[in-house]
């Protein structure tokens, strides 16, 4: 295999000055400083995920990875959630180079960026009406994320969803998500229309992730195919990937109860120390929105067993199908050089079979 090159041009690099189009998502209690860093470092962009994260505490990681690289990173957003617009206004008082918004109208975010200090908004979208609302908003770049990713992806297939959105909006860089987690996955994004990739399931399965070691286990070691994943909205409210196990298929198997969800809602307002008068009218009037965020409180205790304690029997880990391409628990900067080497591989191959008949 040859060596990878020291850089690699496409509009994605270029928009966020990086070396390569690789891009670490921001997962909870897994994108943590250590990880953005090493992403970053390697030729990525890193971004941080700041949904567990008060305002001081996300400031405080922003100046830890600037401690530990001088790249491009990002932070993430899911406006959906509380405390996530005072989050992103720490990174925008920080002057972020990049801020990944979700699940929420960017406008402001993208205004402020744009104005102060020549930041760029990646939106995170599933379809195609999200992605003009966001580009409408000022974002500079879509992560496309489809049905296979970990986590909140979409019901369209990134096979479908990412040559449908880069035809749709050809002036706007793509960075393609959901499964993706090998150079084959690069080439063929690349060949479907997009910019770049997005690996979550991969980055997180690395020597510098956050995530559990007994999860990074599970997962290399080969056990977990692509069809032992779980989708549904039942678990935190949102539809969702997760890895198949007994608890996370009781949790999937229905909606909870009318009062349990009302419980949720309270309980995870305490959690948040979101003062009870705010969540009483949320309830009353905006009984979809509250139902979802009571329902994503409550599955944060599950999330933090597997992710952080390693515990699958009473936690549930958000994985994607590519769990069925990783094999290894490889430093960053190694995973980085491989899946560029596999890249330029596998468009030869795609190259010689076209124009030379595969000879």
């Amino acid at each position: 295999m040859a060596a990878a090159p020291s850089s690699i041009r496409t509009r994605i690099t270029s928009l966020f000055q990086c070396r390569y189009p690789i891009i670490l998502p921001g997962m909870s209690w897994i994108s943590d400083p250590k990880l953005v860093a090493a992403v970053s470092n390697a030729g990525g962009v890193g971004i941080l995920a700041t949904g567990p994260l008060t305002p001081p505490q996300t400031r405080h990681a922003i100046r830890e990875i600037r401690s530990r690289t001088t790249s491009p990173f990002g932070i993430g957003t899911t406006l959906l959630m509380p405390g996530a617009s005072e989050n992103a206004k720490v990174a925008l008082e920080e002057r972020v180079p990049i801020v990944n918004i979700s699940l929420g109208k960017g406008d402001w975010i993208a205004e402020r960026a744009h104005g102060e200090y020549g930041g760029k908004v990646l939106a995170t979208v599933t379809n195609r009406k999200h992605a003009q609302s966001a580009i409408e908003a000022g974002a500079d770049a879509l992560m496309v994320t489809g049905h296979e990713a970990a986590a909140h992806g979409g019901d369209v297939t990134s096979l479908v969803l990412v040559p449908s959105l880069a035809a749709r909006f050809p002036e706007v860089p793509l960075v393609a998500a959901g499964g993706f987690a090998d150079g084959r996955g690069l080439a063929c994004a690349i060949s479907l229309g997009a910019d770049g990739v997005a690996m979550g399931s991969r980055f997180a399965i690395t020597e510098e992730s956050g995530l559990a070691r007994g999860m990074k286990e599970i997962v290399s070691s080969g056990d977990r195919t692509e069809s032992d994943t779980l989708y549904g909205k039942n678990f935190d409210g949102i539809p969702a990937r997760v890895m198949k196990s007994e608890e996370s298929m009781r949790l999937m198997n229905g909606p909870a109860p009318l009062p349990v969800v009302i419980y949720r809602a309270f309980n995870a307002a305490r959690k948040m120390n979101i003062p009870l008068y705010k969540v009483i009218p949320g309830l009353i009037t905006q009984w979809e929105k509250m139902y979802i965020i009571a329902q994503f409180g409550a599955a944060t205790e599950s999330i933090m067993k597997a992710t952080v304690d390693g515990n699958i029997e009473e936690g549930v880990q958000f994985i994607g199908q590519s769990q069925g391409l990783i094999g290894d628990i490889p430093k960053v900067d190694d995973l980085v050089q491989r899946i560029i080497c596999e890249a330029m591989d596998a468009s030869a191959h795609g190259y010689d079979t076209f124009h030379r008949g595969g000879k």
